[in-house]
Formats: C-alpha cells, sequence, structure tokens
C-alpha cells in the first residue's frame, strides 16, 4: 500500500512541477495578450452592432411618379414607417419608424461575450491562481452585451425619399432617390422590379432644351 501511495505523491508532484514549467513560460503570456486582442475585438463588433448605417441609392420605376409614391407608402406602411412630411415643391417625404431590436442578435452576442470573458478568466486563473474565485465573476458581465444592444438598437429610424420625373428614350419614368439604412435599403430593393439608373434625361432639363431650341 504505502509504495502505492508514494507513487501517487511522485505524480503529483510532478504534475505540479510540469505545470510550472508550463507558467515560467512565455506561452501563457503570449496566450494573455491574444486574449486581450480577441476581447478588443469583441468589444468593437458589439459596439458596432448598434451602429448607423446610412446610405443612399438612386433606383428607376417603369411608372409614373404619382403610382410610384403611392406604392412606395403602402410599402413603408407595411413596415411600420410613417408619413412624417412632404415637399411637394421638391418632390421630397421623410417617412420615420421605430426599428425592432432581435432577439436572436440580442443572445447571440450575450453568448458571444459570454464566451469571451470565460476565455480570459481562465487566462487570468493561471497568472494569478488566488484570484481564481474573484475572476470568476467576469461571466456576470456576458448578458451585459445584450442588454447594451437592445437599448442602442431600439431607435428612431427615418426613410428619405425624393423623386423626380425622367425622359428615357422617349419613355417616361421616375427616378427614386432613397436615404435610409443600408438593411432597409436591400429589402427596398427586393420589393420592387427597379431599374439602376444609366443615362438618363430629368423631365425639367428636357423642357428646358425644348425651350432653348425654339
Amino acid at each position: 500500500m504505502q509504495p502505492f501511495i508514494d507513487l501517487l505523491i511522485l505524480n503529483s508532484v510532478k504534475t505540479q512541477y510540469i505545470a510550472s514549467l508550463i507558467l515560467d513560460t512565455p506561452v501563457i503570456s503570449s496566450t494573455f495578450l491574444l486574449t486581450l486582442l480577441l476581447m478588443v475585438g469583441l468589444f468593437f463588433f458589439i459596439r458596432g452592432s448598434v451602429k448607423e448605417r446610412t446610405q443612399q441609392i438612386k433606383l428607376i420605376a417603369h411608372e409614373s411618379e404619382e403610382s410610384l409614391l403611392q406604392k412606395l407608402q403602402a410599402y413603408l406602411s407595411s413596415r411600420a414607417y410613417q408619413l412624417a412630411s412632404v415637399d411637394a415643391e421638391q418632390h421630397q417625404a421623410v417617412f420615420e419608424g421605430i426599428v425592432r431590436p432581435s432577439w436572436f442578435l440580442a443572445i447571440f452576442l450575450s453568448v458571444l461575450a459570454t464566451i469571451g470573458l470565460l476565455c480570459l478568466m481562465l487566462v487570468l486563473s493561471f497568472l494569478y491562481p488566488s484570484g481564481a474565485n474573484w475572476f470568476l465573476g467576469l461571466i456576470v458581465l456576458g448578458p451585459a452585451a445584450g442588454a447594451f444592444y437592445w437599448r442602442g438598437a431600439k431607435r428612431l429610424e427615418k426613410v428619405f425619399l425624393k423623386t423626380e420625373s425622367l425622359l428615357t428614350e422617349g419613355e417616361s419614368k421616375t427616378l427614386a432617390i432613397v436615404t435610409a439604412h443600408r438593411d432597409e435599403l436591400a429589402e427596398l430593393q427586393k420589393a420592387f422590379p427597379w431599374e439602376r439608373p444609366s443615362s438618363f434625361v430629368r423631365q425639367g432639363d428636357k423642357e428646358d432644351k425644348e425651350n432653348k431650341g425654339e
């Protein structure tokens, strides 16, 4: 029995010795540095989830300006946008709506932050074993990422719409200039059979040329 106990003690000593050698090498320091870089990238990723990404696109519709405005207003109303203001002279309209946060993204960010904090906790526990119990509390901060996204993503979004009549190869069309969040623009392009602008002449420019010719 005594030899067996001595063998266990010897194996335990060897294990502690090997662990001390690992901790004394630059490996744990490099791991700690990489973990910090991971946390920095994770921080900016979570921060970017609530960043406004407004873009502007120009699209052409094969229909009259009045018909297009009615369809766009009905489409935006179906997506919880309301008409906020209209400038008849400039052919501009502004729609407003509250963006709803995504439950999936909130849970995903929370899980991602929890995993990142868990990795940081493990590395810190190797560096400072005496504070391992305190580092365990870092995991509690994981759900804060989802809460941060939920608070920042719920905001008032605006869609700026401007329309102009066009003459392209003798056919009347309507140019729509839309400024909104890029995700909203992507859905808008799928909802209607748009044409990308190439060479076109505005209705007002055509009339000016005819007046000059006279």
